[in-house]
């Protein structure tokens, strides 16, 4: 961090009366963020340090699909970028929503600092890794989703802030990750023209039943990295919710299989299938049933979506970025793919991926002679 950076940070805190605190950086992620924990006496907090101008701009309000391309894939995927004031916004949201999102102590988005509370380290992963019943938390988490979508997404987050459409747009825009990105890392190949609009075109099909469903909130990555167990709580508000600034209106199947077919972390088919049916049984209590048959439907097409958006990130990650850690993922995000395109909503894909990606190809690439 320059020391320009460090002055403005201390000066934020110094503002939010935590100017003496002690300062932990976190392992970083894949995002441009970094967080600190704030110690100060017996008080502990979060920090979030969002550098401005590190990523492309976010899609400002009622833009055409032209200017999204324009601004960049932030625009075009609806990703907040460096929108510190969307973070808050979708905090709030959530607390108010009787979710254990933190709470918002200060913040200054024009200068890209956020305090917070601090939920813990009892992340998902870590209590999993270390022998927790993954049934009983698996099942929190479904609940948890099923009080989100008791009610239709939200127009506005805030009176300042919008909850954007998960639209055709932004899903034709990470699926084009795939061809864009993995083709040339796990094919040493670019894409050919023609192979790229042939997969969009038949995404485009399969995505118009998911699309014209009616839209909750989304909050797109939420999987055992993004979720903390809060034990001391109780019902839905034990399941922290972080890193959810990218949050959109979108399918209630999207959060579902982010959790259950989770990218970092192997999740049992009988454990998918239990926490679904949590999720059903969830939602028929609350009085807001779902269709099984076409809630599955659903899951299957955000399931195949998904997975082939992450395929893509994660060969963008190695390959543009520099982090083949990303790359030891694969077959796990390949396995889930080749199974999700087994439902008959997605035949015509499933035909593609098998033409065009041969099943040894569908794993972490062979990298030799490559270039990164």
């Amino acid at each position: 961090m320059s020391a320009e950076r460090e002055e403005s940070l201390r000066a934020f805190l110094s503002r939010a009366g935590w100017g003496e605190a002690a300062l932990m950086p976190l392992p970083g992620d894949a995002s441009t963020r970094r967080y600190l924990r704030a110690l100060k006496g017996e008080r502990v907090a979060m920090l979030m340090d969002q550098p401005l101008g590190a990523e492309s701009p976010p899609c400002p309000p009622e833009a055409s699909e032209e200017t999204r391309r324009a601004l960049g894939y932030n625009a075009v995927a609806r990703l907040a970028g460096a929108d510190c004031a969307r973070f808050v916004a979708v905090a709030e949201f959530l607390r108010g929503r009787g979710l254990s999102a933190p709470e918002i102590y200060a913040a200054e988005p024009e200068h890209g600092f956020v305090l917070m509370e601090d939920l813990g380290e009892r992340l998902y992963a870590d209590v999993l890794l270390a022998g927790a019943d993954e049934a009983q938390l698996y099942r929190s988490a479904a609940e948890a989703l099923a009080r989100l979508h008791a009610a239709p997404a939200p127009v506005m987050l805030s009176p300042e802030k919008p909850l954007y459409a998960y639209d055709e747009t932004a899903m034709l825009a990470e699926i084009d990750l795939m061809t864009e990105w993995f083709f040339p890392v796990g094919l040493s190949r670019p894409a050919h023209e023609d192979e790229v609009a042939e997969h969009r075109a038949l995404w485009r099909e399969v995505l118009r039943p998911v699309l014209e469903a009616e839209a909750v909130f989304v909050h797109r990555d939420y999987h055992a990295q993004n979720l903390l167990w809060l034990s001391e709580r109780r019902e839905a508000a034990r399941v922290g919710l972080i890193d959810f600034q990218d949050a959109v209106a979108g399918s209630r199947a999207y959060d579902l299989i982010s959790l259950t077919e989770d990218a970092r972390r192997d999740v049992a088919p009988e454990l998918a299938e239990a926490t679904t049916g949590a999720y059903l049984a969830a939602m028929r209590r609350q009085g807001t049933p779902r269709d099984e048959e076409t809630h599955r439907a659903e899951m299957a097409v955000a399931a195949a979506q998904r997975n082939a958006k992450i395929v893509g990130i994660f060969a963008r990650l190695y390959k543009r970025d520099g982090k083949p850690r990303y790359l030891s993922y694969l077959p796990r995000v390949w396995g889930y793919l080749n199974r999700d395109l087994e439902h008959p909503a997605l035949a015509p894909l499933k035909a593609w991926y098998d033409t065009k990606v041969p099943p040894e190809c569908r794993g972490e690439p062979r990298l030799e002679g490559m270039n990164a």
